[in-house]
């Protein structure tokens, strides 16, 4: 019975709370423009902002297509090194979106077995572990991420940095993030250790990893699906800073952030297309992924339904 009440809600109320919500609905959409274009750029895009043999400085800081001086070639403009606009959105949305979605599942990884692990082994434990988190939790995430972003570069030898941009911004987001996860598990397996499915497991001598995997976890799981959604629009605000600030991705590497950062030294002398659609794309992400992650987190309380 409770498996077929679950199954038609899901089927019913879900997918009507879905549709009945017009702004849900336009963030649903907006997000999978966004994200089936990043997806797909390899095949939708007008150039290869990669490829530096096909790029021309003669192409460069050209205008939309209807402004005076575009072209159809390149429908929003060029940037100073004479990439496609939208070529390199596309491209830079994919790499942005490759990094958060890293970064993110990482710091659910950290954060998942920390909660566990503190919320299931309590006291001396559970205080360390909740300490150090409340302590990360004092400051703000784009400071620990910048901190840690830079010592890690130090680390490696100046000719390997460039390659190892990437892995170590995803590293940075990632134990920015971890506290959040490990609070709100931790919560959770205080409330589920003390069930009596679980106090069964233990009087009959599960051993304590198996009653945490296949008893605990599952039942807290829903959090954290909530916590990463939301996260997934933070870490890409924080990816896009990152780049912003020089401490992310290379210039020649186009990400959201990498882009803005490029456009912002034109802005002033006429070529706001260079910041102003990277920009609008990174907005209407967050914000798509916010409104559904909000959304999200309302259609999962059982409270509401």
């Amino acid at each position: 019975m409770g498996h077929r009440q679950v199954s038609g809600w899901v089927d019913g109320d879900f997918a009507h709370s879905l549709r009945s919500s017009p702004a849900v609905v336009a963030a649903a959409l907006v997000a999978l423009v966004l994200v089936g274009g990043a997806a797909c750029a390899g095949w939708i895009a007008p150039q290869d902002p990669f490829d530096l043999a096909k790029l021309q400085l003669l192409d460069a800081q050209k205008p939309p297509f209807w402004l005076p001086d575009g072209e159809m070639r390149f429908p929003l403009g060029t940037d100073d090194q004479g990439r496609d606009v939208l070529s390199a959105m596309l491209f830079g949305t994919r790499l942005s979106l490759l990094i958060t979605l890293a970064a993110v599942a990482l710091a659910a990884l950290i954060g998942v077995a920390t909660g566990l692990t503190a919320g299931f082994a309590g006291r001396r434990l559970d205080a360390l572990l909740m300490r150090t988190a409340d302590i990360q939790l004092s400051f703000p995430a784009i400071l620990i991420a910048l901190l840690i972003a830079g010592v890690v570069r130090d680390v490696f030898p100046r000719d390997l940095q460039q390659a190892a941009a990437v892995p170590v911004l995803v590293l940075a987001i990632a134990l920015s993030g971890w506290p959040q996860y490990a609070r709100t598990v931790r919560g959770s397996t205080l409330v589920e250790k003390n069930r009596d499915y679980v106090l069964a497991a233990r009087i009959i001598g599960v051993h304590p990893a198996t009653i945490l995997r296949a008893h605990i976890l599952p039942n807290v799981l829903g959090p954290v699906l909530v916590l990463a959604t939301v996260h997934v629009a933070t870490a890409i605000i924080t990816e896009a800073t990152l780049s912003f600030l020089g401490v992310g991705v290379p210039p020649t590497t186009p990400s959201l952030g990498t882009l803005i950062r490029i456009g912002n030294d034109f802005l002033f002398s006429g070529e706001w297309w260079m910041v102003v659609f990277p920009g609008l794309a990174l907005l209407l992400l967050a914000l798509a992924v916010n409104v559904l992650g909000d959304w999200l987190r309302d259609a999962l309380n059982p409270r509401l339904r």
